[in-house]
């Protein structure tokens, strides 16, 4: 008998289903009988959607503190430029994107990795001569968040661990922890404008760690990097043989006065993996295209981690196909008045809120130099009603309905972050309430009297 035959019932009157059986070598597979098999539902979530965990989300949806209905909500909490309206993309981008989608040539696949003409595109518009880009060391992602998420995953192994910047974007830990990468803290100092402490970096290294992370400019500390500074941070990655995976996708929101440094343009030995995208620069987080830049002169990475990078974006066919259409009018049509008045009322905000807030007894703003946000430290012995940040920021919100995000998300308690992209009206009000709500819960303590008198 041939071993795969099909079986049908041969009744003239056909059942509602059609009974349809397999059988294999001759032993008919009834349904339900399966060996190995009980046949009763279990459908449990998988280890990795377990531990899947987002603080910030968390923290967030956990808080059950309604606004002060008497006073309008301003949210200082969310990390998206557009949500207040003030802060919209050039027209020049915009009309990128309808001649891209006009066009009707953007609406098939891409390469998983993006098209060579895009990937051209990028390699042209960040290369530098200490650091030659070519189209064969960009990848194009879905958003920078799956950039770093593609360089942590070929990388690091389960059980292996990476270094994160402590105060630090929560998405790190969020993809680390749900690959089975363990997750060591660096410490950031805030008396020195969130400098990396790097004794302590090091210390953390050992023999199981796989890629150091950067984040420069900070989110959430706003704190942009300087060029000695980031040498020093190149020293303990090439004297412990750890790649770097820097996170720049605020390198070009940096205000003036300070200067971004791309860090791959400062070594040539330690091999890094910038990860960006078109979401800050050009204020269009919602269009998800990022890039990971692959910095690898000593071919230190080989060809194994490239490829690794391309069987990992072959899972999801690449990021939007209209927007890589677009992406060669947005890098060079965009006008440089766009980038100069974006830059220039962030700075504004900035001023405005770090004076307002540093004004006020009990809070201790640490002025950023880029990015959009700004850290606040709270000197919580003054606020003796409230046990952390985040009862702090949940009591601002009922009586002044304003929303701060704890810097307990970013695992550095007691301070809360600013985002500084809403309108100025928005602020300046934000900053009178945020003092009327300090004034009214300070108290004096020994040595701080001085204060209280004024």
């Amino acid at each position: 008998m041939d071993p795969y035959v099909i079986q049908m019932n041969s009744n003239s009157n056909l059942p509602s289903v059609l009974d349809v059986h397999v059988n294999l070598g001759g032993r008919s597979s009834v349904p339900g009988k399966m060996k190995g098999r009980k046949a009763r539902w279990s459908v449990r979530p998988s280890d990795m959607s377990n531990k899947t965990f987002n603080p910030i989300r968390a923290i967030v949806d956990s808080m059950k503190v309604k606004p002060n209905p008497n006073k309008t909500m301003i949210a200082l909490s969310i990390g998206d430029p557009t949500v207040f309206g003030n802060l919209p993309t050039d027209p020049e981008v915009t009309q990128a994107m309808k001649d891209a989608l006009d066009s009707g040539k953007y609406n098939g696949y891409a390469p998983s990795i993006g098209y060579l003409s895009s990937r051209e595109d990028i390699a042209s518009y960040y290369h530098r001569p200490e650091a030659p880009l070519e189209a064969k060391d960009v990848i194009l992602t879905s958003g920078c968040s799956q950039a770093i998420e593609l360089c942590l995953a070929v990388l690091a192994n389960p059980g292996q661990n990476i270094l994160v910047p402590r105060p630090g974007f929560s998405l790190y830990r969020t993809l680390a922890e749900s690959m089975g990468i363990e997750v060591k803290l660096y410490n950031l100092l805030p008396e020195k404008s969130w400098e990396i402490d790097l004794k302590q970096l090091e210390s953390l290294i050992d023999e199981k760690t796989a890629c150091l992370i950067v984040n420069n400019p900070s989110n959430p500390c706003g704190s942009v990097y300087s060029k000695s500074h980031l040498q020093k941070i190149l020293a303990v990655a090439a004297r412990q043989c750890v790649p770097i995976l820097a996170d720049e996708i605020y390198g070009d929101m940096v205000f003036s006065g300070s200067k971004f440094e791309p860090l791959a343009t400062l070594s040539s030995n330690v091999p890094v993996l910038s990860c960006g995208g078109l979401a800050k620069r050009w204020l269009v987080p919602g269009w998800r295209l990022g890039w990971i830049l692959i910095h690898d002169r000593r071919d230190i990475f080989g060809n194994e981690i490239r490829d690794g990078l391309v069987k990992l974006s072959q899972r999801i066919l690449g990021p939007c196909t209209i927007v890589q259409g677009a992406l060669k009018s947005i890098l060079h049509r965009t006008p440089q008045d766009f980038y100069h008045n974006t830059l220039s009322f962030l700075k504004s905000n900035v001023d405005l809120c770090y004076d307002a807030l540093a004004a006020i007894p009990g809070l201790r703003p640490v002025r950023p130099s880029g990015a959009m946000y700004l850290m606040v430290g709270i000197e919580m012995e003054h606020f003796p009603e409230f046990e952390n940040d985040v009862e702090f920021t949940e009591r601002l919100v009922a009586e002044q309905s304003v929303h701060c995000l704890p810097a307990t998300c970013f695992e550095y308690p007691n301070f809360f972050r600013v985002v500084i992209t809403v309108p100025t009206v928005m602020m300046l009000e934000a900053c009178s309430r945020i003092q009327e709500f300090c004034e009214l819960h300070y108290h004096c303590t020994e040595g701080s009297q001085e204060e209280c008198d004024k």
